[in-house]
């Protein structure tokens, strides 16, 4: 098989990762996660939401932590070539991201979202699909006039939780209606588990012989059922060469119940058992790709470290084997190099 040689990895811990969490963690322990994946290695990281704070109560710090990440002085030196991200579904949220941009502490990067199915679109959004690329048509522009780099993602790729079926088709046609409106990049989400490798091969190939560019391309699996590491590789064959994850395998949909207060979050869980879900494991893919011979310019160590405080900060086990097992001992390895 034929594999890139090297590839980027954007970490969506603190964000997609906590999003999930139904307890409350405190701001300081997200400067710090943010700290150590930016001395990791990590040159795109997603931070918070900055969407209405009483949805989502994980995300009620957003202006705070990214003012303290501005002033840090254990990363001062490497900040300028790191991109920090914060999602903007919303018209007020892209407003809050472009003055918090002009106040000079603010994203470096918004995420907006669509999804082929509409029902799963309106379930996030508020909104329909006809109403969400107009939204988008007007803000897109606004965001890049202030200094602000724009991802478009889709999501319900392989199938949606509420609808079923959906078509990849439909995809790649929002992929191209993205990058028309002005997206720096788009994210191609998985974001219930719904994909299989024999369909992620057969989508990315479909994709880069329409629209090409996997640097613009940003690879993004949940593990729902265990074949999150599986679809990498579908991915890596397919010839992607950008892809995002989460620090123990962390994320989800955003809770419904925070600190013992119940929120709106995006409505009753869709998955049946919301512990043992989440995103690919940053260390996991990490350590499977550094095993493969595919550069990732991570410090690697450092990162599993790391893993085991975020378990800590959580409060439980999480979804990592590498963590837990590390690495592959030089003198057992495989490699030839």
């Amino acid at each position: 098989m034929n594999y890139p040689k090297k590839v980027v990895i954007g970490d969506i811990t603190v964000r997609d990762g906590f999003q999930h969490e139904e307890k409350y963690i405190p701001t300081a322990a997200k400067l710090w996660l943010t700290e150590e994946l930016v001395l990791c290695g990590f040159k795109h990281i997603e931070i918070t939401n900055f969407g209405n704070p009483k949805g989502m109560p994980q995300f009620k710090d957003a202006d705070d932590l990214f003012k303290q990440i501005r002033k840090s002085k254990r990363i001062k030196d490497k900040i300028s070539d790191v991109s920090f991200t914060a999602v903007t579904i919303r018209e007020r949220a892209i407003e809050r991201a472009i003055q918090a941009k002009k106040d000079g502490y603010g994203p470096d990067r918004i995420l907006l979202m669509v999804s082929t199915s509409e029902s799963h679109h309106k379930t996030n959004s508020g909104i329909t699909l006809a109403e969400y690329w107009k939204m988008a048509e007007e803000w897109v522009p606004k965001a890049r006039d202030a200094g602000i780099k724009v991802n478009g993602t889709v999501s319900t790729i392989w199938g949606c939780p509420i609808e079923g079926p959906t078509k990849m088709e439909d995809a790649i046609e929002f992929t191209k209606r993205w990058f028309d409106i002005g997206a720096n990049d788009v994210e191609h989400a998985d974001h219930d588990g719904s994909a299989s490798p024999d369909r992620v091969y057969r989508y990315y190939s479909m994709l880069m012989e329409k629209l090409g560019n996997p640097h613009k391309q940003i690879v993004h699996f949940h593990t729902t059922r265990g074949w999150g590491l599986a679809n990498v590789l579908a991915s890596l064959q397919a010839g992607m060469t950008n892809y995002e994850s989460t620090m123990g395998g962390t994320g989800g949909q955003p809770a419904n119940f925070v600190s013992g207060v119940p929120v709106s979050g995006t409505g009753a869980y869709y998955y049946k058992n919301s512990e043992d879900v989440g995103l690919v494991s940053t260390e996991d893919m990490v350590v499977m790709m550094d095993e493969m011979g595919i550069e990732t310019n991570l410090d690697i160590d450092r990162l599993l470290v790391t893993g085991k405080m975020v378990e800590r900060i959580i409060g439980r086990k999480l979804r990592s084997e590498a963590i837990h097992q590390g690495r592959i001992p030089k003198e057992l390895s495989g490699r030839t190099w």
